[in-house]
């Protein structure tokens, strides 16, 4: 079976909204291992607009499953990487006007840029992931500047209007998928994945670890974040 890491931006997007202490990210991410879910994601964004330092720090010592931390391929999340060493580190396209992450990593046109952040982050000992489209091109970069994963970013596939949309995306995804197989990379998939298009990715065995966040919380909000995550856990079984 597939893994699944929640992750828990939004509920920190919460606690932002007034400034104060709750609800804790750090709660969240306990509840969602004890419900069975295998690792937890944060992305520490250079605005701090809802995970903060001070969680990242605690989830370090907390997390029992694996932490994988979101980040741009900046020095300063980089430096925090090395201090705070996470199991996994995904590089992420960032743009501050932004309301969540838009498109895959550009890491063709930044060839030489991530090829010396992956180095950096694999001499500290942390795994690598690239949230990248399922682009030919760009799934050959990222083998080329040596990364041990890929995230397929899923985002216009869950965004499809139309049936047919929706098709076309998918095999996209299948195309993206078999090729970063080939090339002996790993590959997760994350963006927009929630209770019914998750479903049809589930038979797709190269895929190691589903990373899903914004669906879960906001059923969290109806049902509870252990519920919410156990369905989920049902539908990759």
């Amino acid at each position: 079976m597939a893994r699944l890491s929640v992750n828990v931006d939004h509920v920190a997007t919460v606690r932002q909204a007034r400034l104060i202490q709750e609800p804790d990210p750090v709660t969240a991410a306990a509840l969602a291992e004890l419900a069975g879910c295998h690792g937890i994601i944060v992305h520490l964004r250079e605005d701090r607009r809802h995970i903060q330092d001070r969680d990242v720090d605690i989830l370090r010592r907390t997390v029992t499953t694996k932490l994988n931390l979101e980040m741009a391929a900046v020095v300063e999340m980089v430096e925090i990487a090395r201090r705070i060493k996470p199991d996994m580190s995904c590089l992420v396209p960032e743009k501050r006007e932004e309301l969540t992450t838009e498109g895959g990593l550009d890491v063709v046109g930044q060839h030489k840029h991530i090829e010396n952040t992956v180095r950096t982050l694999t001499e500290a000992g942390i795994m690598v992931s690239l949230f990248v489209d399922a682009d030919k091109d760009q799934i050959q970069a990222s083998k080329d500047v040596g990364a041990d994963f890929i995230e397929i970013h899923t985002g216009h596939y869950a965004d499809a209007r139309t049936q047919k949309e929706e098709d076309t995306e998918f095999k996209k995804i299948l195309a993206g998928i078999s090729q970063a197989a080939s090339l002996g990379l790993r590959v997760n998939v994350g963006h927009g994945l929630n209770y019914r298009n998750t479903q049809r990715l589930v038979l797709i065995s190269e895929i190691e670890e589903y990373s899903i966040g914004h669906s879960i919380i906001a059923r969290a909000v109806l049902v509870g974040i252990e519920r919410a995550v156990r369905e989920m856990l049902e539908i990759l079984q």
